[in-house]
């Protein structure tokens, strides 16, 4: 069957561009054919689109779709483990369709969410950093960088249901902070641009913070040091607010130093899940759902294709709020 893609033209050394992406036809063929429903997007993406990527997994190469995570439809199957109509996530990227083994394809319980798009987020990432890695709990006081994002919007919801005493956000504008007190149920936050993070966090937690979850690093991530607790943990997720400079740039190294001197302890952790994980989130999430104590915070942009490009350029400027995906028309 031939299908239309998003392919990358040339690997990203400087700020990404349209100009970077192309829509290619190709063919596919395999044991499963599915329609992709919907397509879900992370900042993280653009890390697998560089020339000097970091991360240690194949960076994508010119002329090779991108993307990761979709959810779609079996339309055909060749297997007597998926039937037609049945509910699919893969790992197949921006794509129309898509087609492979059966075994390439996780079958998804239609019922567990009220929208199959719940499963494009990006919740096992904020669960085990603040469930596993920080190991928050009662009384904690926690600060989220970044919490508007798609990450962020779930860190701070799971540190308020394992009983943390207070949790603050950080946000890039007075919607987003709104959104996070009003929608999310922070118990409080700021807008960055408003004066320097360690005098908001002085503001809002006197008492100082005992977990901080970053997402941005940078001067966030110095101020919520100076405003640390001795003994406090810090998960340390990402750096987004230096995303668009070179390697150097983009994955500054914490001060270890200052972090000792104040009693801190420093907890980078990957983003890679081993499945045990991503059950573990699927498990809270639904049962917090169904207790009323979450909100599933989502931007999803209606289009085609040929727009899921402009889309994730939109989200690495900021315009969306939570988990972002494109749902294919």
């Amino acid at each position: 069957m031939i299908t239309r893609e998003i392919q990358l033209t040339a690997q990203i050394t400087g700020t990404p561009t349209l100009d970077h992406f192309t829509v290619a036809k190709t063919e596919v063929d395999g044991e499963v054919l599915v329609r992709t429903d919907q397509i879900g997007l992370a900042a993280t993406y653009l890390e697998l689109m560089r020339a000097d990527c970091t991360i240690p997994v194949p960076a994508w190469q010119p002329g090779q779709r991108v993307g990761v995570a979709a959810i779609g439809t079996v339309v055909r199957s060749d297997s007597p483990e998926l039937k037609v109509g049945d509910l699919v996530q893969s790992m197949t990227g921006w794509s129309e369709y898509s087609a492979g083994t059966a075994g390439s394809y996780l079958k998804l319980d239609r019922e567990l969410f009220a929208d199959p798009g719940y499963y494009l987020g990006q919740g096992p990432t904020a669960y085990y950093g603040m469930a596993e890695v920080a190991a928050v709990g009662e009384g904690d006081v926690v600060f989220v960088s970044g919490a508007a994002g798609g990450v962020g919007s779930l860190a701070g919801q799971i540190a308020k249901c394992r009983g943390a005493a207070r949790v603050i956000g950080s946000a890039g504008s007075p919607a987003k902070v709104d959104y996070l007190v009003n929608e999310l149920g922070y118990d409080a936050a700021f807008d960055y641009h408003d004066g320097s993070t360690a005098d908001r966090l002085r503001e809002l937690a006197p008492e100082g913070i005992s977990v901080f979850f970053d997402v941005v690093g940078g001067e966030q991530y110095h101020g919520a040091l100076q405003a640390a607790r001795p003994g406090a943990r810090f998960a340390l997720c990402g750096s987004l607010s230096s995303q668009l400079g070179d390697a150097v740039q983009r994955f500054p190294q914490p001060d270890r130093a200052a972090a000792e001197a104040r009693g801190v302890e420093l907890l980078p952790f990957s983003c890679h899940h081993t499945p045990d994980q991503i059950v573990a989130w699927r498990e809270h999430f639904s049962s917090w759902l169904g207790e009323g104590r979450f909100v599933y915070p989502q931007t999803v942009v209606e289009g085609g294709i040929e727009d899921v490009s402009q889309a994730f350029l939109s989200l690495l400027h900021g315009s969306y709020r939570g988990n972002v995906s494109v749902r294919l028309s």
